[in-house]
């Protein structure tokens, strides 16, 4: 059985959309982390991804489902690609 990947089933299930802010929240919190050890790390959203992190801390109450899903939908499959790179050349 494989996960419904559309904005209905995210927007209707409020599990996942938790699920989905939190692992911003860690996302940005690591990203982060990074830039204080390391202020020229190379991201190309390294500043929008810690600023989506706070967004979703300070502004609960204003998270917009439709922009998380078009963040997880275009931005995240970007920054994977970037950490896989960065990894491999490791």
């Amino acid at each position: 059985m494989g996960v419904e990947r559309n904005f209905t089933a995210y927007q209707n299930n409020k599990l996942l959309r938790r699920g989905v802010e939190r692992e911003f929240e860690i996302i940005g919190e690591a990203v982060h982390r990074i830039l204080k050890m390391d202020p020229d790390f190379e991201l190309s959203s390294a500043r929008r991804i810690v600023d989506t992190r706070n967004w979703v801390i300070h502004g609960y109450d204003k998270v917009d489902d439709v922009v998380v899903w078009g963040i997880v939908s275009r931005h995240l499959p970007i920054l994977k690609e970037e950490v896989d790179r960065y990894l491999k050349a490791e």
